[in-house]
C-alpha cells in the first residue's frame, strides 16, 4: 500500500534520463516506414549543407580573397574562424540536445548555419565575412545530433544503416563542394557559395520542425559550465596553433604559447570534468575502450580524409611547366575528386548489411586499409589521369567504411544519454584530424620548393606518404576497439 501511494500508476519514475514509454522508446518506429523515411532525408539535407560549407570555400579562396581586396592572412581567417567555432559549440551543442531534446537543438543549428550563410552572402568585406563564417560553425553540431535522432527514432535493424549514410555524407558533401566550386565562381560569384546553402538551411529548418519527433529520451542534468570553458579555451589553442602555425612559424612564441596553453586548459578541462557531479562529458565514459580507441581512430581518419581532398586538387591544378601538374582548372580538377565521392555514396547505405554480416570492426579494419592502399597508390603513380580516378575511387570507398563504421562503434559503445555528447567528441576527434592535416601538407609543400617558387613533386609525395602513414596508424587502433558492443549499454552508475 505504501509503495502504491509513493509511485501512483498516473506517474512517471523520476530517473535521471527520462523514461519512456513503449511507444516512445528509442529504436521505435512510431511513424513507420514513410515517418523515419522522412526524417533520414530531413537529416541528410542538413549534413549535406554543412559539408558543402565546409568544402566550397576552400577552393574560392584566392578569387574571394582578390575579389575583397584582403590580404592572405585575413581570408584564412575565413576558414580559421569556422573551425575555432565548430571545434568549440559541437560538443556543448552535443550535450544540450541530450537534455533538452535532439530535434530542438537540430533546428537551432540549422538556423545558425542560415543566418550565417545570409551575413557571408551580404558581405562585401573579410570581416563580415568572417562573422558570417563563425556563426556557420555552430553547424558543427549537425552530425551528433543527427546521430541522437537515429539512434532514438529508428529501429535497431535499420540504425546502423542510417548512421552510416550519416557519415558518409561529411565526405560527399565534401567532394560535391569541390566539384561546384568551380562553375559557382565562373558564372556566378562567391556570394552564391552563400545564397545556395542558405535556402537550403531553411527549408531543411522547416521541415525538421514538423517531421522530427521530439526526443523520448533526455538526461535531467545541468551544464557543467567551468568544464565547457576548460575545453572550450584548450580546443581554441590547439586549433589556432595549428591553423597559424605555418604563418606565424612552427618555433614562434606564439605557437609554442598557444600549444602549451591548450594542452594544459585540455588537462584542467579533464581533471574537473573527473570530480564534477554532473561533468558536461563523463570520463567514465571516455575512457571506454570502444570510445578512446575510436576517437583516435576518428583522428587519423580526419587527417588522411582531409589531406586527400586538399591536395589531389591542388596537385591537378599544378602547371604543366613543373614537370608533374596537369595543369586543370578548378571546375576539372573538382571532376577527378568526383569518384571518391561516387564510392562514399555506393557504401554509406551498405553500412546497416555491412554491420550486421561483418560488424563495424572489420568494416574499419577494411576501410583503413584501402585508405592506406589509395594513397600509396597515388604516391607511387600520378603521372596519368586514370591513376588519380582510380586511387580517389579506392581511397573513397576506405573513407566510406571507416567513417560509417566509427560512428555506429561510438554509438553502440555508449549510453542512450551519452550519444549527443560521444559522437560530438568523435566529430572534433576528425576536426582536429583534419586541421593537422592541413598544417603538415602546407608545411610539406613549402619546405619543398621547386621551380618558380611553387611546390615540389617531392612535397605532394610526401604529403601522400603521410596520409598513408596515418591510415596504417589507424589500422592498429582499431585492433584495441572491441569487436561487437553490446546492445542496450546503460548508464554507468
Amino acid at each position: 500500500m505504501k509503495s502504491a501511494q509513493q509511485a501512483p500508476a498516473a506517474t512517471v519514475p523520476p530517473t535521471t534520463p527520462e523514461t519512456p514509454t513503449a511507444s516512445d522508446a528509442p529504436g521505435a518506429d512510431r511513424g513507420g516506414m514513410s515517418r523515419t523515411g522522412f526524417v533520414l532525408l530531413v537529416l541528410i539535407m542538413g549534413a549535406l549543407t554543412y559539408s558543402l560549407l565546409q568544402s566550397m570555400l576552400a577552393p574560392a579562396l584566392p578569387q574571394i580573397q582578390t575579389e575583397i581586396g584582403a590580404s592572405a592572412d585575413a581570408t584564412s581567417w575565413l576558414m580559421t574562424g569556422y573551425l575555432l567555432c565548430a571545434s568549440v559549440t559541437t560538443p556543448i551543442l552535443g550535450r544540450l540536445g541530450d537534455m533538452y531534446g535532439k530535434k530542438r537543438l537540430f533546428v537551432f543549428t540549422i538556423g545558425m548555419l542560415a543566418v550565417g550563410s545570409l551575413v557571408c552572402a551580404l558581405a562585401d568585406s573579410v570581416g563580415l565575412m568572417i562573422i558570417g563564417r563563425v556563426i556557420q560553425g555552430f553547424g558543427g553540431a549537425v552530425f551528433p545530433l543527427s546521430f541522437g535522432i537515429v539512434r532514438d527514432e529508428f529501429p535497431p535493424e535499420r540504425r546502423a544503416g542510417a548512421i552510416g549514410l550519416m557519415s558518409a555524407i561529411m565526405g560527399i558533401g565534401g567532394g560535391i563542394g569541390i566539384v561546384v566550386t568551380g562553375p559557382i565562381m565562373d558564372h556566378l560569384s562567391y556570394h552564391w557559395l552563400f545564397w545556395i546553402p542558405m535556402v537550403t538551411c531553411l527549408v531543411t529548418a522547416v521541415a525538421s520542425w514538423f517531421l522530427i519527433p521530439d526526443s523520448p529520451v533526455r538526461v535531467k542534468a545541468r551544464i557543467h559550465w567551468l568544464g565547457g570553458a576548460l575545453m572550450s579555451l584548450g580546443l581554441v589553442g590547439v586549433m589556432l596553433a595549428l591553423s597559424k602555425g605555418e604563418s606565424w612559424g612552427w618555433g614562434s612564441v606564439n605557437t609554442i604559447g598557444l600549444f602549451v596553453a591548450g594542452f594544459v586548459f585540455l588537462g584542467l578541462w579533464v581533471f574537473a570534468e573527473s570530480r564534477a557531479a554532473e561533468p558536461l562529458v563523463d570520463m567514465r565514459v571516455m575512457r571506454l575502450r570502444g570510445v578512446w580507441a575510436t576517437n583516435l581512430g576518428g583522428l587519423l581518419v580526419g587527417f588522411s580524409m582531409m589531406a586527400g581532398m586538399l591536395l589531389v586538387p591542388r596537385f591537378l591544378q599544378m602547371p604543366e611547366s613543373t614537370g608533374y601538374g596537369f595543369g586543370t582548372t578548378v571546375t576539372v580538377s573538382g571532376l577527378y575528386v568526383l569518384p571518391q565521392a561516387f564510392a562514399m555514396l555506393l557504401i554509406g547505405p551498405m553500412a546497416g548489411v555491412i554491420d550486421k554480416r561483418f560488424g563495424s570492426k572489420l568494416a574499419m579494419v577494411a576501410g583503413c586499409v584501402l585508405m592506406a592502399a589509395g594513397f600509396v597508390f597515388l604516391a607511387t603513380l600520378h603521372t596519368s589521369g586514370w591513376h588519380i580516378l582510380v586511387a580517389m575511387f579506392v581511397f573513397g570507398i576506405g573513407i566510406g567504411l571507416a567513417m560509417s563504421a566509427m560512428a555506429n562503434l561510438i554509438v553502440g559503445a555508449v549510453p542512450v544519454e551519452q550519444t549527443g555528447i560521444a559522437t560530438g567528441i568523435n566529430t572534433i576527434a576528425r576536426t582536429v584530424g583534419m586541421s593537422c592535416a592541413s598544417a603538415i601538407s602546407t608545411t610539406l609543400l613549402t619546405a619543398n620548393p621547386g621551380p618558380g617558387g611553387l611546390p615540389a613533386e617531392r612535397g605532394f609525395v610526401l604529403t601522400f606518404v603521410c596520409a598513408a602513414v596515418a591510415a596504417v596508424v589507424a589500422l592498429g587502433v582499431t585492433f584495441v576497439v572491441p569487436s561487437r558492443a553490446k546492445p542496450g549499454a546503460r548508464p554507468i552508475a
